[in-house]
């Protein structure tokens, strides 16, 4: 009260208006926060005055204050907070929320909230918007295998008229409405299934049942090994057929932005089957023809995985290297055939990919394909992995790194 009694001039929404107005001094100015906020950071600017800026809960925590620094980074700021909606909810449950990860779907994306539920984070705290309501963030848990949560719900917090505190299942929450505003709360249940760390190619849903169209388990984890991936940002599977290697990827290393490719229309129901059913929400694919693909010039790829290249390895190769940052890395894996039947040796080919089969002779080994296009690239060739799952079929896991010095 002392700081509002000396102040002249306010800011805030039209709901922080509506509760403050009856303090506010007479001949007082107040600034709407409205979109867009260029507008307001002027007339902040304009002022040539402190400021008194009302704000919900906490400012520093997802809120206005935390814009403001971003923005007026030379501008001193004194912070008067008070709890935030998500602290008040926990206080309301008496859930402990030390160890709480917090997520924000206000006016964003899915993406940290899926990366804490394939984490299983034991206790996650989010806020939501008109779009991403607690009854849809339910409906998305469920599509992806998340019922192994409680959700705590709070709406209206702190107006002692309409507050209100649910605690459902995920299924009960997706048949329910809410009231705005509201966060919530998800802790998870003691029967929780466990992270996996490989999945047998058996319980993946197959391209017409063909178990050599999928990359092997074995080869799928080395596979990921080699690529680094825990140091990466993006990663790009080329050829992903059931999207075994995708969904591995999401599984493992869940703080990936993944973009998955697909000659066959077929991919696209088995690349959605699968990741709904090993619950790995969040991969970004396309169907159609690698190398006809739109890829916008300033996008760019920290490592590629490719599954099948239908005879244009070195084609997707150079194109895969336009996009590639430097120190990213290319991986392919090189299989080669046994003819015991025919008694005629070997052919190469990439029959344990998750692309279209390969002819059962080639014109040119892909090993060497591979070889030559890296050097062609200039890039530099890491000692390859060699794996036999059993005796007729060795694999090289070949492994191509773009230098650092080149952009």
């Amino acid at each position: 009260m002392d700081v509002i009694s000396r102040s002249r001039v306010f800011s805030g929404g039209k709901r922080h208006h509506q509760i403050a107005e009856i303090l506010l001094p007479e001949g007082s100015l107040w600034i709407d926060i409205t979109v867009p906020l260029e507008y307001v950071y002027e007339k902040y600017r304009d002022a040539d005055c402190h400021i008194v800026v009302f704000a919900s809960g906490d400012p520093l925590f997802f809120g206005f204050a935390s814009t403001l620094q971003r923005v007026m980074p030379e501008v001193p700021m004194k912070v008067y907070p008070y709890f935030n909606s998500l602290q008040m909810l926990c206080h309301r449950t008496q859930i402990p929320y030390h160890d709480m990860y917090i997520v924000s779907l206000t006016g964003r994306p899915w993406k940290e909230f899926d990366n804490a539920l394939i984490e299983h984070r034991g206790k996650i705290g989010v806020l939501t918007d008109r779009h991403k309501t607690p009854d849809e963030i339910a409906r998305r848990m469920i599509e992806y295998g998340f019922s192994f949560y409680r959700m705590h719900i709070g709406e209206h917090l702190g107006n002692p008229d309409e507050e209100k505190i649910s605690s459902l299942s995920i299924e009960e929450a997706a048949e329910s409405t809410f009231s705005q505003p509201n966060c919530l709360v998800l802790t998870i249940e003691d029967n929780a299934p466990k992270r996996r760390w490989g999945i047998p190619e058996a319980e993946f849903n197959l391209l017409d049942g063909r178990t050599k169209m999928i990359t092997k388990m074995p080869v799928r984890l080395l596979t990921l090994q080699k690529l680094d991936l825990y140091k990466r940002k993006t990663f790009w599977d080329i050829g992903f057929c059931t999207g075994s290697v995708s969904i591995e990827a999401r599984l493992q290393f869940p703080h990936l932005d993944i973009l998955s490719f697909e000659i066959r229309p077929e991919g696209k129901a088995l690349m959605e089957s699968n990741s709904r059913k090993f619950s790995a929400p969040g991969i970004e694919y396309r169907i159609g023809d690698f190398l006809q693909a739109e890829i916008g010039p300033d996008m760019r790829c920290d490592a590629a995985f490719i599954g099948g290249h239908g005879g244009r390895l070195q084609e997707i190769m150079r194109k895969v290297y336009d996009h590639l940052t430097p120190g990213g890395c290319i991986v392919f894996n090189s299989v080669t055939v046994n003819k015991h039947s025919s008694g005629s040796g070997s052919v190469e080919q990439n029959a344990y990919s998750d692309s279209a089969a390969c002819p059962e002779t080639q014109n040119s080994s892909s090993l060497h394909t591979f070889i030559n296009a890296a050097n062609a690239l200039g890039m530099t060739l890491e000692e390859p992995t060699h794996i036999e799952l059993d005796d007729n079929n060795p694999i090289d896991i070949l492994k191509a790194v773009k230098d650092r010095m080149l952009i």
